[in-house]
């Protein structure tokens, strides 16, 4: 059989806070909306906005984490894998499909403003301790005006 992939990445900002409820079995599982936004100019030659809305879910400690770092309007980046469901209606007897994004990944972007301690990372149930601050700009220790050679590579 032929691979396939299922991904989704996504940057944008959360239209509600986290709604978290527990299994049965005491497994977290946070719900929330996610708004990309495009930018492009019509047949006129006006700009115009259009906002598409992502329904994503996430389990375990993401979930835990979504409901204590994450609230409405916060800048997030996610990664996924797209899960359709489907059920009848029980009013009209319809075919009904909701397709939501099961989070893998999620880091939180922004800093103190945006609600958090600066950018964080949540992701397989587990944190990644990955620095996400900007490095400083690192000083050449070489003199200026030193010429670097190939004895210098250390390979």
């Amino acid at each position: 059989m032929a691979k396939s992939v299922n991904k989704v990445i996504l940057i944008g900002n959360l239209g509600k806070d986290p709604e978290v409820k527990h299994t049965q079995t005491g497994i977290a599982v946070a719900h929330f909306t996610l708004a990309t936004n495009e930018r492009f100019k019509d047949k006129d030659g006006n700009w115009q906005d259009r906002t598409e809305w992502h329904n994503l879910v996430a389990f375990q400690r993401t979930a835990e984490i979504a409901a204590e770092y994450l609230k409405k309007g916060r800048s997030v980046y996610v990664e996924g894998s797209l899960r359709t469901n489907s059920w009848d209606d029980k009013e009209t007897g319809q075919k009904k499909y909701k397709t939501e994004i099961i989070i893998n990944d999620l880091v939180l972007l922004g800093g103190r403003d945006a609600g958090g301690e600066g950018g964080g990372r949540a992701g397989a149930g587990k944190s990644s301790g990955m620095d996400q601050r900007t490095p400083e700009p690192e000083h050449s220790q070489a003199p200026s005006g030193a010429e670097i050679t190939d004895e210098d590579i250390p390979f």
